[in-house]
């Protein structure tokens, strides 16, 4: 049975975690960078499985999640929800946290200092997505079929045009964008690629 790509179920949870941890390296596995497995998923995947389930979908393989996509239709209501509903709570429950591994110290600023996307950005682009394919659901075309997935959904529900940031070292990612339309729209901490819809 050849993998499928279906809605995220609440179920899914654990999952998602975890591929985001194993691809936080710019795509590699992030696991020695973080003192809690939790840590990325906190930020990158999780957050849209609880508020935009809609526009979440995974790849699954017989029961074996081998990647997930997830985003929002407007970047600027979606940080207004986590600012209310999400961060708080995480904020709470990480008070007495310090950072431990290497990049402990930048999801535990992310959780007590929120960052929002930039204007131009939000404004001519608002809607956005994630995307992590452990490695051995990146060759087949899997990677296209989910993005292909999450378009449609962010399109079909009104989004005009949409965004991603990727590592500026993740250059295996960027042609892939570009392989499938994105462009590049501006760089700074992150390469931010942009796709009218």
């Amino acid at each position: 049975m050849s993998p499928q790509i279906r809605q995220a179920r609440p179920e899914d949870r654990a999952a998602l975690f975890s591929i985001c941890l194993l691809t936080a390296d710019a795509g590699g596995d992030g696991s020695a960078l973080y003192s809690d497995p939790d840590y990325p998923g906190l930020i990158w995947s999780v957050p849209y499985l609880e508020f935009e389930p809609e526009h979440a979908f995974v790849l699954d393989d017989g029961g074996a999640i081998m990647g997930y996509v997830v985003g929002t239709k407007n970047t600027r209501a979606f940080e207004q929800q986590l600012d209310a509903d999400w961060w708080p709570v995480l904020a709470e429950k990480y008070a007495g946290r310090d950072a431990v591994a290497k990049n402990d110290g930048r999801v535990l600023e992310y959780i007590r200092h929120p960052k929002h996307a930039k204007a131009p950005l939000a404004d001519n682009y608002p809607a956005h997505l994630h995307i992590n394919l452990l490695p051995a659901a990146q060759t087949g075309g899997w990677g296209r079929k989910m993005i292909e997935a999450e378009l449609a959904s962010l399109k079909d529900a009104g989004a005009k045009a949409l965004h991603l940031g990727l590592s500026l070292t993740n250059d295996r990612a960027f042609g892939f964008y570009k392989h499938i339309g994105l462009s590049e729209i501006g760089r700074d901490d992150a390469i931010w690629m942009g796709k009218t819809l």
